[in-house]
């Protein structure tokens, strides 16, 4: 199996090669690119390998510009620092990834997937992958794009309008008709959101949907209580009109969220 690694780093180069030598014999390292004119120049100028290990970020930019400038056939593992919650839905696509620094398991597994993936990258059929590595390629790019959330929010406060910070928003909620938040000194405003809709506009590192009527804020989480039910009782500020509890099928991630 030849193998091309497109990777700035020179030790993490050094690591890869020794990682892939552990876990599988039969590979050979064919080539190393450093930057995204060096891969494409490789890519153009050598047979097709059978398996890229390509880093995202890259000294010249992030690697999908490679795949803008020629095309690739080879299935590809990437290799990145992002949080993996960011590539849950990359990785669902039947592609792979690598979280740095590189493990020998995750390593091992991932040449696992890949080798059961073969009948995808057949050389007799080499619009198949690329054309699902293009969309592959597309749906990484768009979960890796900063996204810009909600910075204030305009409500009514009487006969006026007024804005409020999102970083003076203590949680939002709803009492099933109407949704809205308090601020970290107690006022409550009615906001014209539904709860999927603030889902998409609030910053998940700030915010967390504890419930389908309920997000809260980091600051906000006083205390945390075992409930019945598998579930979590939350004690925030200001006091909150209704109970704050976490959903079962909330709990796991709320406490990773919590301990970030």
């Amino acid at each position: 199996m030849n193998v091309l690694i497109v990777e700035d780093e020179e030790l993490a180069v050094k690591k890869l090669e020794k990682t892939l030598a552990t876990v599988d014999e039969s590979a050979r390292v064919a080539g190393v690119a450093d930057s995204i004119a060096a891969t494409v120049d490789w890519l153009e100028s050598n047979p097709a390998p059978d398996l890229i290990l390509m880093d995202i970020e890259l000294a010249d930019g992030q690697s999908f510009e490679i795949f803008n400038r020629t095309k690739i056939t080879s299935p590809v593992i990437f290799i990145t620092s992002y949080d993996e919650y960011a590539l849950k839905a990359f990785k669902v696509n039947s592609i792979d990834y690598l979280l740095k620094p590189v493990q020998k398991e995750d390593l091992a597994n991932a040449l696992d997937k890949y080798r059961k993936m073969g009948n995808l990258y057949r050389k007799e059929a080499p619009v198949t992958p690329a054309l699902a590595m293009d969309e592959l390629v597309k749906e990484l790019q768009k979960k890796l794009q900063p996204k810009e959330y909600r910075k204030r929010f305009l409500v009514k406060h009487g006969q006026k309008l007024i804005s409020i910070d999102v970083e003076e928003i203590a949680y939002f909620f709803s009492d099933g008709r109407l949704n809205f938040f308090k601020t970290t000194d107690n006022r409550k405003f009615i906001v014209d959101y539904t709860m999927d809709e603030l889902e998409e506009m609030l910053d998940p590192d700030r915010y967390f949907r504890i419930s389908r009527s309920f997000f809260v804020s980091v600051e906000s989480v006083e205390q945390i209580h075992d409930y019945f039910g598998n579930r979590l009782m939350l004690q925030v500020k200001p006091p909150v009109d209704k109970e704050a509890v976490v959903s079962r099928e909330k709990v796991s991630d709320f406490k990773k969220w919590m301990g970030k």
